[in-house]
């Protein structure tokens, strides 16, 4: 099947990284990957390497930026000039600020934020390399480094994308899936509520494909959510280890 004059799936169902359409590409979590952060992740999505930092709740400066009932949650996502294959420039694009907001959007339901008034939460994301689904993937890191910081929250949130070539739904997008399908679905949720915390679309879904979209992320979503709670579960008996082998 071609799109945009690109070959996606090939005659016998495969797409153009060997998987089936309604497979996810293998990921592996890393909870605690910084130690100057209060709390930090990191992700491999298929070729996406990213890392996720937590500082906080901490002092707001300026003051006057304080909410009076409530934290205040700020996120900064950003690409290395290295992490695509033409270099990117180094300074913020456009994009990137847009995606700070929906990552943040995205996390902010899960956070107890009315427990600690006057304070600031600020998550850092950092891209090292790209390939398709770096949103996703970076609001599944930031939840487990969320997490890791010791931050009171509903749920971990985890997300993937769904999008459409030749009339195929196909989960979890690479980069020339991406940039050459049909169209683009991304999907946050907490998985213990089942709330859809972001919900985008890029391009036409009819309302069966949005149905069946649904249906193919909340599986793959739950299969992150296992992995996120593993993450944290290694860091923390690693850390048990380590104490009852210095008693």
């Amino acid at each position: 099947m071609r799109s945009n004059n690109v070959v996606l799936i090939n005659e016998e169902g495969l797409r153009v990284d060997g998987r089936r359409p309604n497979e996810m590409r293998p990921f592996k979590i890393i909870a605690g990957y910084l130690s100057n952060a209060d709390g930090s992740a990191y992700i491999e999505l298929g070729r996406n390497k990213i890392v996720a930092a937590v500082y906080g709740p901490r002092e707001v400066h300026p003051k006057y930026l304080a909410l009076p009932h409530r934290a205040t949650v700020r996120c900064r996502y950003s690409m290395a000039p290295f992490s695509v294959e033409e270099r990117k420039s180094p300074g913020r694009s456009r994009r990137e600020i847009e995606l700070s907001k929906v990552i943040r959007e995205a996390l902010e339901p899960a956070i107890f934020v009315e427990e600690y008034p006057r304070t600031v939460i600020d998550i850092f994301i950092q891209v090292l390399e790209a390939d398709g689904g770096t949103r996703t993937a970076s609001i599944t890191a930031a939840s487990v480094a969320l997490a890791d910081a010791g931050i009171p929250m509903r749920d971990l949130v985890a997300a993937i994308a769904v999008g459409k070539a030749s009339d195929t739904l196909l989960l979890d997008l690479n980069g020339i899936e991406d940039q050459y399908g049909d169209g683009d679905m991304p999907i946050a949720i907490m998985p213990r509520y089942n709330l859809v915390t972001l919900f985008q679309a890029d391009g036409i879904f009819a309302p069966e494909e949005i149905e069946e979209a649904l249906k193919m992320a909340r599986e793959a979503i739950y299969k992150l959510y296992e992995g996120q709670k593993e993450a944290l579960k290694r860091k923390y008996l690693k850390i048990r280890e380590e104490v009852l082998s210095s008693e």
